[in-house]
């Protein structure tokens, strides 16, 4: 059953921005959800006098491979960013008679995280775990986040006398490199510059992420790097946080299944951000390998969804 859903859910493309097909799949399926409507876009939510909330989003990335199964694993667009959670969330709610905990299915976390804004401005703060892929782990640890588009201008000149230029590739590898040398966990996302004629190249832009723990402060770092780059722009700034008390409720539940609770951390931007940034008490938690996801590779353990269900069923009872 759970294995037939997640086939379903998968094989409707839910790009941000285009989650509408998926919505109305849940909707004709599920009793109890309402929408929440604004930004542009849809959200779904269900018991929102909850005071814990499962949050996780229903939009991917766009899609890299279709639904296969080889009798352990699960592969396909969004299989486990985060379809798995939603497989998860819905199996455990369709047999629960009284819900205590409240659900959010949110849009566009790929993108502008809209859905999570809507979401914070529409109900008070409470706790919640937010699912995303992390093993299973608590991840009571969220880094912050620091992506930044950087410009280099150099100085055009023909191709067999480089000397007489100034090279901006050059100029951004030297950059790139500098900022490396500086330790944070940094990713080069995407770089444009040059073209077909035998010149030298005089502009460059770099999309450029880092993620840190959340004893970096985002606005010093920036102030940091700032004097390595040439002209640049703030694309996305957020610091890292620690849970706080859900991270307890969280842990108890999963040690009633019988799992082993683990912890760790999320190195990557999610929803969670944009709920504690408007006072939730927020942790991660969720089926999936992350470092799988965003790829043709992404793939997710039937038995992983199977606990994660447990372990929100087992929440139930605890609330």
């Amino acid at each position: 059953m759970m294995l037939e859903l997640l086939k379903s859910l998968v094989e409707i493309p839910s790009p941000s921005g285009k989650e509408d097909r998926l919505i109305d799949f849940i909707m004709s399926r599920y009793e109890g959800f309402e929408v929440l409507e604004g930004y542009g876009i849809r959200n779904l939510v269900m018991n929102p006098e909850a005071e814990l909330w499962i949050v996780t989003h229903i939009d991917t990335v766009p899609m890299k491979r279709g639904f296969e199964f080889d009798g352990v694993y699960a592969y396909g667009t969004g299989v486990c960013d985060t379809k798995g959670s939603v497989v998860a969330i819905l199996s455990a709610v369709e047999v629960l008679e009284d819900p205590k905990f409240g659900v959010a299915l949110l849009s566009d976390e790929e993108e502008g995280g809209r859905g999570s804004r809507l979401f914070v401005e529409s109900f008070k703060p409470a706790k919640a775990i937010v699912m995303e892929p992390t093993s299973l782990k608590i991840a009571n640890v969220h880094y912050g986040c620091l992506e930044i588009l950087a410009r280099f201008d150099g100085v055009s000149a023909h191709g067999a006398t480089p000397e007489f230029g100034v090279n901006a590739i050059d100029l951004a590898i030297d950059a790139v490199t500098r900022l490396r040398e500086m330790g944070i966990r940094m990713l080069v996302q995407k770089i444009v510059g040059g073209w077909d004629e035998y010149a030298v190249p005089d502009s460059c832009e770099v999309r450029i992420d880092m993620t840190f723990p959340p004893e970096i402060d985002p606005d010093e770092l920036l102030g940091r790097i700032s004097g390595i780059l040439g002209r640049y722009e703030v694309l996305e700034k957020d610091r890292g946080f620690v849970s706080g008390e859900v991270t307890e409720i969280l842990r108890s539940a999963i040690e009633s299944t019988g799992i082993k609770p683990e912890f760790g951390h999320m190195p990557s931007w999610t929803d969670a951000i944009n709920l504690k940034k408007a006072g939730w008490d927020v942790v991660v938690f969720g089926p999936g390998e992350l470092h799988l996801c965003h790829t043709e590779r992404e793939r997710i353990a039937l038995r992983e969804i199977e606990l994660a269900r447990d372990v929100l069923l087992r929440l139930n009872e605890l609330l």
